[in-house]
């Protein structure tokens, strides 16, 4: 086994052995950092002044996050275009959640046979690989550009999402706790609702409101990219059409403010899950 030798913080040597783990990461993060430097250095750069770009950029920030300010619209008519943007996120989330609690349950090995769990993981990896917003985009076709296709979309990607860590966190139950419901007796519902949903809850929920989270930061894209309203139409019109940078400054940081709230309960719920674990 080959062996690397570094120092740490305080002067003390410290091997690492390396493992084809090791080298692997070590290897993905060289190539990343190579590839990125090609990138810049690739770029076509002709027709920019960079004595008049950068110092505009600079002025267009200073308007955006120094200068901040609604001109098109009031802040109350801002603050209900945001609860609607947390609104689609939100239904969303719900009803992917449901769905995906059933699906999960026959996704987990320990719950269901080989060939139910491989089917199902296989159809949300497929899922999973497509983005969201182009299955907004393809649920547009029959829904058209809206809400309805915004919601449709962003709960099909989430299903695959939380059928994922669903049935990864019904693996981890104890077997010893399901042979001994069978033993006594008790069917798979029993099983299921007994044993399997109380033991996992706080991480459902931690998980649930994670993807709660996301779909939030969806919802503003699609509110554009969709038609599907919210703060992220009022965005796309300030910074596209009225080109207002002191608009745009605002509902930034209003969208930011509402993502730090998320941020902040999604972590404590997971912590909570991890301490319960």
């Amino acid at each position: 086994m080959s062996q690397f030798v570094e120092k740490n913080g305080q002067g003390k040597i410290k091997i690492t052995k390396l493992n084809r783990r090791n080298i692997s990461t070590r290897g993905a993060v060289i190539f990343l950092t190579l590839f990125t430097i090609a990138g810049f250095l690739m770029l076509d750069y002709k027709g920019v002044n960079f004595q008049t770009a950068i110092p505009a950029t600079i002025e267009n920030l200073k308007q955006m996050f120094l200068l901040p300010a609604l001109s098109s619209t009031t802040f109350g008519e801002a603050f209900i275009q945001v609860m609607k943007t947390v609104s689609l996120a939100f239904l969303s989330t719900v009803l992917g959640a449901v769905i995906s609690l059933f699906l999960a349950l026959g996704a987990a090995k320990n719950l269901s046979n080989q060939w139910v769990s491989n089917v199902i993981k296989v159809f949300i990896a497929v899922i999973r690989a497509v983005p969201t917003v182009l299955w907004v985009l393809i649920f547009a076709i029959s829904a058209g550009l809206g809400s309805i296709a915004a919601v449709i979309g962003m709960m099909f990607h989430s299903i695959a999402y939380l059928v994922k860590a669903y049935s990864e966190a019904f693996e981890e139950v104890d077997n010893d706790t399901i042979e001994a419901l069978k033993a006594s007796g008790a069917n798979w519902w029993h099983i299921v609702f007994s044993a399997v949903i109380p033991s996992t809850m706080s991480y459902l929920i931690s998980w649930t409101f994670l993807r709660f989270e996301i779909n939030f930061g969806v919802a503003v894209a699609m509110g554009a990219a969709a038609g599907a309203g919210g703060i992220g139409y009022e965005l796309f019109m300030a910074s596209a059409f009225y080109f207002d940078l002191n608009e745009v400054g605002m509902i930034t940081y209003m969208v930011l403010i509402v993502t730090f709230i998320l941020e902040f309960i999604s972590t404590r719920l997971k912590n909570v899950g991890m301490i319960r674990g």
